[in-house]
């Protein structure tokens, strides 16, 4: 198997898009009904180009995808199908590598999100009752 990172392309979205609802279906089983609809709909209305977006490639199909903001990951998404097969790590390490990436937030009741990251020497410095939009799930915000 071959896996390349390239620039986020418009044409990418809706499989970005796939690989997220995939990907939150998995690993974010805290998420109310309604929470994941309303995300998933403001993702449908996101610009990815507002922010560093590099995708995951093989054989022309996005498998994961990571996205920045001021050297801060924003999103890092990967196919269920293909986690722990060391690609998690391939993305964080371009992130901190390639793009100087060294900040993290993580949803505190996702411990694998959190567990990843602090094996890569990211460690919490602040904790927010609340997300970037305003709902009652905790964040831990993490640097290298």
């Amino acid at each position: 198997m071959s896996f390349n990172i390239e620039n986020y392309n418009v044409e990418y979205k809706q499989q970005i898009l796939d690989v997220w609802e995939k990907s939150v279906l998995e690993t974010h089983h805290f998420l109310s009904k309604e929470d994941f609809i309303e995300i998933k709909e403001f993702l449908n209305n996101f610009d990815f180009e507002n922010l560093d977006v590099y995708c995951l490639i093989e054989n022309k199909i996005v498998i994961g995808f990571l996205g920045l903001y001021d050297k801060k990951i924003e999103m890092l998404f990967l196919d269920p199908k293909f986690i722990g097969k060391g690609l998690g790590k391939k993305m964080l390490d371009f992130a901190i590598v390639t793009l100087h990436a060294n900040k993290v937030d993580v949803n505190e009741q996702n411990k694998h999100a959190k567990e990843f990251y602090e094996k890569f020497g990211f460690k919490v410095y602040e904790r927010t009752e609340k997300d970037d939009l305003g709902k009652n799930y905790p964040i831990l915000k993490m640097k290298l």
